[in-house]
């Protein structure tokens, strides 16, 4: 085994995870391959250079996001701990001068004496370079062309890399469920393969029911279409900017078709009646488990590049999301990631090749501070692994950076990219209605169980 750690790609995860590496003693190797090679989203050389928004969200320890910063604060981020100083007014956010904040990075990581960094491409030789040390694979929603292949090759995935348009995730508990009721239009076909005792004792348990479904009237109906065509979108990179498919399309775009569009494709309300009418409903959105636990729900055929603030504004317009907590919004882009829930364990490491870990948004987390946050966890352990020692550091799941690793982790035949929300940590014990109160109970219980667990580690 080599006496160094190689990690491939310098941006917020390789960046992190270098210096954590690199801190506990350990030699990095940092491979990056600008300048002499840019992705179509990268600009200048500088490493953990920020490429959309200067943002990392909220610092309130009632946002996930927060939370998540506050857990890497209390660990020693690099990425955090100069994110803060290099901070603009940006109220309860934390915005960054995005120039300043790259080139501190990099003059941090330059001046480490057991950090060599590479400017190069790594292409074929990966699998060499894994069989005699431990790599981590931070390369990002861009990696390259060369890369890409050879993490294929790896993974066993023909297709790392797409032009997508998913669907916002809501928290379960923000339904209101006097309008939402479980069925599933197929039920009919079902009652026909069950005896009715069989039937009967399913449908009785209605989290085994396959959608929560939200009818609507004409008026609501139109309401929604009227404001859902004229709501503003997102601008895609020129590079992003491609012939939308059939098969993942907008349903902005699907609504512009017709009025009717969406009540005869996602919306129809055929094989339902509103249980408030006791008649068929002229249209209805289904929303579907999206998680082992149940207390997220994907809305079903709302692929939508809208603008985050005019899916909440829209979408709230659907009786019985008035309320509604968003997870996770819609996004239309370019995605580079593997499915971690099959290849992954909790620590960010391949389960197939021991050797290799991956970190940042290619392996399903999606933002800032959480690639930062994979980036921690797979450096964490590879420190351990390189050290000969037994035990992994796993994370509580009660935490933020815990419910990450464990999300690309899980099974989950409807994988997609995840950022941080309140959505996949534990449900509490008791019921908090007052989102504020939950959200704050969530939050110190987190830090707690974080403090708790270093002091055992």
């Amino acid at each position: 085994m080599k006496d160094y750690i190689n990690v491939i790609g310098g941006g917020l995860a390789g960046s992190e995870a270098a210096y954590q590496i690199a801190k506990s003693g350990i030699k990095v190797k940092l491979y990056e391959m600008k300048p002499t090679k840019y992705s179509p989203a990268h600009s200048n050389s500088n490493l953990a250079e920020i490429v959309c928004s200067n943002s990392f969200k909220s610092n309130l320890h009632t946002n996930a996001c927060g939370l998540l910063k506050e857990e890497l604060r209390i660990l020693d981020s690099l990425l955090i701990k100069i994110a803060d100083e290099v901070k603009v007014p940006a109220g309860q956010a934390l915005a960054v001068d995005r120039e300043k904040f790259s080139e501190r990075i990099t003059k941090e990581l330059e001046k480490m004496p057991n950090i060599e960094i590479i400017r190069k491409e790594i292409g074929n030789e990966l699998l060499e370079m894994a069989k005699n040390s431990i790599v981590i694979i931070a390369t990002g929603p861009v990696t390259s062309d060369g890369l890409s292949k050879e993490i294929a090759n790896l993974t066993g995935e023909e297709k790392l890399y797409f032009y997508d348009a998913a669907a916002p995730i809501i928290e379960k508990d923000s339904i209101d469920m006097s309008i939402a009721f479980w069925g599933d239009r197929y039920i009919e076909e079902r009652k026909k393969e069950e005896s009715i005792n069989e039937w009967l004792e399913r449908i009785a348990k209605e989290n085994e029911q396959d959608y929560l479904n939200l009818p609507m009237n004409k008026e609501e109906y139109e309401e929604f279409c009227k404001e859902l065509v004229n709501a503003e979108v997102v601008t895609l990179h020129d590079f992003e900017k491609r012939e939308i498919f059939e098969g993942c399309m907008p349903i902005e775009i699907m609504a512009k078709r017709g009025i009717d569009t969406l009540r005869f494709g996602p919306l129809k309300p055929v094989g339902f009646t509103d249980k408030r009418t006791g008649k068929r409903p002229y249209a209805i959105v289904q929303l579907r488990q999206d998680n082992i636990s149940g207390n997220l729900f994907n809305m079903v055929g709302f692929q939508t590049n809208l603008k985050y603030g005019e899916q909440q504004r829209v979408f709230s317009k659907i009786p019985g999301l008035q309320n509604a907590n968003f997870a996770k919004y819609g996004v239309m882009h370019r995605n580079t990631y593997i499915d971690s829930t099959k290849l992954l364990n909790n620590t960010y490491q391949m389960k197939k090749y021991p050797n290799i870990y991956f970190a940042g948004q290619i392996t399903g987390v999606e933002g800032y501070v959480e690639s930062i946050s994979s980036g921690m966890v797979a450096a964490l352990n590879c420190i351990n692994q390189f050290n000969k020692r037994k035990e992994r550091v796993i994370f509580p799941e009660t935490t933020m950076i815990g419910a990450l690793a464990k999300y690309i982790s899980l099974e989950n035949k409807n994988f997609q990219p995840m950022n941080a929300n309140f959505g996949i940590l534990p449900e509490l014990p008791e019921k908090v209605k007052d989102k504020k109160l939950k959200y704050t109970k969530l939050a110190d219980k987190s830090l707690q169980n974080l403090k708790e667990m270093l002091q055992i580690y």
